[in-house]
């Protein structure tokens, strides 16, 4: 039998081999023997299907950090939020602070003064262009805690007689929110405003536009910028945040305030 097998093999090897050399084409089914189980090849997208890989679960917590930002961010914009940085009584503040001989422009400007008798005790100070970059979260290590930083761009154009020309200052100041998680009575939870202050070191003033003739007069202006941008920007934004934490989405509410009042650590992916 075995010998028999062999033969028909050795025929066919033949056939197939005289056919090729004579250019003449194989009669249907009539090619090499294919092993067993193996058949000819399906047409493409015709083969037998294979088993679904299931889908790795995504962790819910990887949209809350984006979700919650993207809330206060529009939240913040649609209070208002460049409107209310435009319209900084910057000057006001100024003005009044120079009635006062004491006070942070009073005593610049009576230095000042001293020295050169032309100079103008009002400085005209116009705010431009205010931005609000993109937010950044962290969550402290005991995950109790959010700490949203909230970074503020905007333009000063300055114009005063001792620069003799107008300057044009960029300033970037960032709004540090603390945001905590409560309940109420009614066993309700809401996420509240804890601290919330400027970040110690985030105000950078640079000059844009302009020359002055006395390296004083921008050095001076910055400072008195330093000691008074900060805390009006501060008590313009943070009641803001604190109005639009009471208004998030309840379920938003609810999944971050659930993971902070177990202290549990998300992932935070903005």
């Amino acid at each position: 039998m075995f010998l028999i097998g062999s033969l028909v093999v050795l025929c066919g090897l033949l056939a197939q081999t005289t056919a090729q050399v004579a250019g003449l084409p194989l009669p249907l089914g009539h090619g090499l023997p294919l092993p067993v189980g193996q058949g000819l090849p399906l047409p493409v997208d015709q083969g037998l299907p294979f088993a679904a890989t299931p889908a790795l679960p995504s962790n819910p917590t990887d949209h809350l950090a984006g979700s919650f930002t993207g809330a206060l961010s529009s939240g913040l914009l649609s209070g208002g939020l460049l409107g209310i940085l435009e319209n900084l009584p910057l000057l006001d503040i100024m003005k009044s602070a120079g009635g006062n001989s004491e006070g942070l422009v009073g005593g610049l400007l009576g230095k000042l003064t001293s020295s050169i008798p032309f100079l103008n005790s009002i400085i005209d100070i116009k705010i431009t262009d205010p931005q609000l970059l993109e937010l950044g979260l962290v969550q402290s290590p005991d995950g109790h805690r959010l700490y949203v930083t909230i970074p503020l761009g905007l333009k000063l154009k300055v114009n005063t007689p001792l620069a003799g020309s107008l300057l044009e200052l960029a300033v970037k100041l960032n709004i540090t929110a603390e945001v905590l998680t409560v309940r109420d009575n009614q066993g309700r939870v809401h996420l509240v405003l804890g601290d919330c202050t400027h970040s110690p070191g985030s105000l950078k003033i640079s000059l844009l536009n302009g020359v002055t003739p006395l390296q004083s007069v921008l050095d001076n202006l910055t400072d008195i910028l330093t000691k008074v941008l900060p805390d009006l920007v501060q008590g313009k934004v943070c009641p803001l945040v604190n109005g639009i934490l009471s208004h998030l989405d309840v379920t938003l509410v609810y999944d971050i305030a659930d993971l902070l009042i177990r202290g549990l650590q998300f992932v935070i992916k903005i």
